[in-house]
């Protein structure tokens, strides 16, 4: 695919917003790839980082290499998500303190609004996909309810936590993010991140990058073996993941582990009801409108 650096700076900008998604617990980068439209792409052009392509990086065929990994779309969409973890991650953070009702509302209609458009891409209803669709909605479910875990700080745990979000980085409906609450370690990286402390950041990213190539073989053979089913639970994971988006809560505690832990469960609306709903429109209408916006550049 011929592209130009208009095309790149579009990209750079996805990358933003995937970014922008995967610094909220609860939200999904790949729900945002899915939007406007590069996801495949995506979990491609990582599935071609194998060894072949590495071996003509390291016998000094950089430009095939390059090539081969479609390193022109990768590394402008990973300079916007860094652009945009690394700037908006103090921004976000305090936005979900502040405001977290409205901020919510947001991403509940974006998420509403992605589980429709994804959805319109099965071709075909059957019942495996209609079973799939139900696993992946009972699937996100549990994750959103599961008890976040008291973990260890070590470097090797790290790395774990940073193969296993990056899978769910990837997923749209599932957020790595609240994989990292689940894990107990997402204000711990949060604060890597806004501290700037390289070593345990570089050790998530190996971790990530492990973690990334490897499940993206899995899930791209799923799409192009088993393209209705994937994408039916793919959108189950979507609709199963907006009960942890619902934008009232309320917190109370539990004992994990001889730990206290906070916990949010959902209540009726009960706050700044009119301001939220029109977020929530606003979050349906941006998805409508990307999505109309990535019909015409296809076209």
């Amino acid at each position: 695919m011929e592209r130009k650096l208009k095309d790149y700076s579009l990209i750079t900008l996805k990358g933003i917003a995937m970014g922008a998604a995967d610094v909220v617990p609860g939200v999904s980068g790949g729900t945002i790839a899915f939007i406007v439209g590069i996801y495949e792409e995506l979990v491609n052009s990582i599935k071609s980082i194998n060894a072949a392509n590495l071996k003509l990086l390291f016998t000094g065929k950089i430009a095939s290499f390059w090539k081969g990994i479609n390193a022109n779309f990768l590394f402008s969409l990973v300079f916007g998500i860094a652009i945009s973890i690394f700037s908006l991650a103090k921004l976000i953070t305090w936005l979900l303190v502040a405001y977290p009702v409205l901020v919510w509302a947001f991403f509940f209609g974006l998420v509403l609004a992605s589980t429709w458009f994804v959805s319109k891409d099965i071709r075909q209803w059957n019942w495996k996909v209609i079973v799939s669709f139900i696993a992946g909605i009972a699937i996100a479910y549990y994750i959103t309810v599961a008890t976040p875990a008291e973990t260890p700080n070590n470097l090797l745990f790290i790395f774990l936590c940073g193969a296993i979000a990056i899978c769910a980085m990837i997923l749209p409906g599932i957020s790595g993010s609240f994989i990292l609450v689940l894990l107990g370690k997402y204000f711990y990286i949060m604060d890597a991140v806004k501290n700037f402390k390289i070593i345990i950041i570089l050790v998530f990213v190996c971790g990530a990058f492990i973690g990334i190539t490897s499940f993206s073989r899995v899930l791209s053979y799923a799409l192009s073996k088993f393209h209705n089913i994937t994408i039916s639970m793919l959108t189950g994971f979507m609709l199963g993941s907006l009960n942890k988006v619902w934008p009232w809560k309320e917190t109370h505690q539990i004992i994990n582990n001889g730990q206290t832990v906070l916990m949010e469960h959902n209540v009726m609306p009960n706050e700044t009801i009119s301001a939220a709903i029109g977020l929530m429109i606003v979050g349906f209408a941006v998805v409508y409108i990307l999505e109309k916006i990535s019909m015409r550049i296809s076209k």
